[in-house]
């Protein structure tokens, strides 16, 4: 019998699983083996067949579930035509900054036929993602869930949903066996096509087809009237006396989403922004026992392109956890997801036994597009009886319905930040160069050329002077000031993700941020500010500049050395270049481990 060197080295790590070392308890580590093969197929998740990426023959990608403490060896088996990577969206990677899955930032792309083996410790509780950091196939489909299940003796905030004994046990429970619900918007174009046609066109591809529940949907196609009866009065005249198209966006001839530049549309393919052909193969159903009680719906926005409002029928939610930290809970009716961010709610199943709509809304400017699920109480009848707290464009049906709003969010426990800070940066959001062309520190776009540069974690210095760069000490706290500027036009919100560890948004503004730095802003509008208890999470979604531009500010705890990228998550705005590169406590800069260096591909060298 022939036995593999990787056969040998799996045995090896189940014996040590099944037999701990001796002695100190504290040397006993749990190890969770997670491969995962990509292989590009054919597949049709709205009923419209193109190619795309399939996880271990699956899409979305298998959860990866876990304990606090644990340690994940994460096994990319790149069964692609082409190279990849993979990040763990929302995970700190304390310690361990060369398997953040960041061509050109942490580590050199995988290519085609090959492997490579992420290792990281959960030293967070909460949900997370996983999915494609190369060359914007995130459009492709390679995402996948992550929960790790809080360590025993975690404080909770459940308690201010309910005193009840019952209540508390079942809240409990339904935290730890989760319903991963995964919101994702849809094209039939693939991400190379896309890029293609947005540099030959000099278009910013902002429409979609479809959008996605734990990967099924449907292509709707309900008018032209009725789909440019839903953009309200105060936006009416952005559309220059034009309608949306037929699939729900802003036409491609709308200079204020593609700009003045010269363009030339006849490198468009005329499926892209119009022609819409319904579908209908079948929504997800998301599945509840009413004799649970409770059950926890922990949603993951992966879009690319759209910002998403989700509701479910007769059922309000309670808050508890966003980017996978507790909060003070809060009941709503609906939450509107920026790209990236994790939302999880407990729903009481007190309902009459029978079937009830999940709703999803696409709800910016750019496109009108809706999706729905199937909420089944396990065993009813497939009766269903529409009650919406939310319509096709993610607008509240009536008055009382009570929306989330992030600002509000509140961490549980407590998490103040530092009064004061060490460093101030100042980055100016802006569109420039070209209709595709985005920047997140004034005229320098991120270029996507830079996936193939030495990891800067490898080299630090690889993009100095090019103004792409923020560089801190370890042990300070740093004030990244966003500033979002109208000069190149309007904006939509950004979702900017910072990797590494969370930021707290201490402050956001309308108009030019005047001010030298935040401590100076303060004494004119301290109104303006909390420095409390603020939202503390990994993704920062700036406010909407159509008529003026605006500011916010994240502060963070510089605490892991490293290279991280900072970005806007909508990814044509990532793959157009908006993004800078973090190099965090370049004092106490690590020593990047062999089996991650040069020639590396995470599997220790003997």
């Amino acid at each position: 019998m022939r036995v593999s060197i990787l056969s040998l080295s799996l045995l090896a790590s189940s014996l040590a699983l099944a037999f701990p070392a001796l002695g100190n308890s504290s040397d006993c580590q749990e190890i969770v083996l997670f491969p995962l093969t990509l292989t590009w197929e054919k597949g049709a998740p709205d009923g419209f067949e193109r190619d795309m990426i399939l996880m271990n023959g699956q899409f979305p990608g298998p959860t990866l579930e876990m304990k606090e403490g644990a340690t994940v060896e994460f096994t990319v088996i790149n069964k692609l035509p082409f190279e990849t990577t993979i990040h763990f969206h929302g995970i700190e990677q304390l310690n361990t900054p060369w398997s953040d899955g960041v061509p050109g930032v942490s580590q050199r792309p995988i290519p085609s036929g090959s492997t490579f083996v992420y290792k990281w410790k959960a030293t967070q509780y909460g949900t997370y993602w996983y999915h494609a950091h190369f060359s914007g196939q995130l459009e492709d489909g390679l995402f996948g869930p992550i929960h790790i299940t809080p360590a025993k003796g975690t404080a909770t905030p459940f308690d201010s949903i309910s005193n009840t004994e019952q209540d508390l046990r079942q809240l409990a429970l339904a935290a730890v066996n989760p319903q991963m619900v995964m919101l994702s918007d849809w094209s039939h174009f693939t991400s190379e096509e896309l890029h293609d046609i947005s540099r030959a066109a000099n278009i910013d591809p902002l429409c979609g087809d479809s959008l996605l529940i734990n990967g099924k949907g449907s292509v709707n196609c309900p008018g032209v009237p009725f789909l440019t009866s839903l953009v309200p009065p105060p936006q009416r005249p952005s559309l220059m006396g034009a309608n949306l198209t037929d699939k729900g966006c802003l036409p491609l001839t709308n200079i204020i989403a593609q700009t003045s530049l010269p363009h030339d549309f006849s490198a468009v393919p005329s499926t892209l922004f119009e022609g819409c052909n319904a579908t209908n193969p079948g929504n997800a159903t998301i599945n509840a026992d009413p004799n649970n009680g409770w059950v926890s719906l922990n949603f993951i926005s992966t879009a690319a392109l759209q910002e998403m409002v989700v509701s479910i029928d007769d059922h309000p939610m309670w808050l508890y956890e966003i980017d996978g930290r507790y909060v003070v809970p809060q009941l709503v009716d609906a939450m509107t997801f920026s790209h990236g961010s994790r939302h999880s709610v407990f729903v009481k199943l007190d309902k009459p036994a029978r079937n009830y709509i999940l709703r999803l809304a696409g709800h910016g400017f750019n496109q009108k597009v809706y999706s729905q699920a199937i909420f089944k109480y396990t065993g009813s009848p497939d009766t269903v009886i529409p009650n919406p707290s939310i319509g096709y464009s993610g607008v509240n049906t009536t008055a009382n319905v009570r929306f989330l709003d992030d600002k509000t969010v509140v961490p549980f426990p407590p998490a103040p930040p530092a009064q004061t800070v060490d460093q101030t940066y100042k980055l100016l959001l802006n569109r420039t160069g070209a209709a595709w062309q985005w920047t997140l520190n004034n005229n320098t776009p991120y270029n996507l050329s830079l996936e193939e540069q030495t990891p800067l974690l490898w080299d630090p210095t690889e993009l100095a002077g090019t103004g792409l760069t923020i560089t801190t000490k370890n042990n300070t706290w740093v004030d990244l000031i966003f500033m979002v500027t109208i000069s190149g036009g309007p904006q939509p919100s950004h979702p900017i993700h910072k990797h590494s560890n969370k930021g707290h948004i201490i402050g956001y503004g309308q108009g030019e941020f005047n001010y030298a730095d935040v401590a100076e802003a303060m004494q004119s509008i301290p109104q303006n500010f909390n420095l409390n208890n603020p939202p503390f999470r990994d993704g920062f979604y700036t406010l909407p500049a159509s008529k003026s531009s605006n500011w916010m500010v994240v502060r963070y705890h510089v605490m892991n050395p490293g290279a991280f990228l900072l970005h806007c998550h909508i990814n044509p705005h990532l793959t157009g270049g908006m993004a800078v590169a973090i190099l965090d406590g370049i004092d106490v800069w690590p020593t990047v481990p062999a089996q991650y260096g040069p020639g590396g591909n995470g599997v220790p060298k003997c």
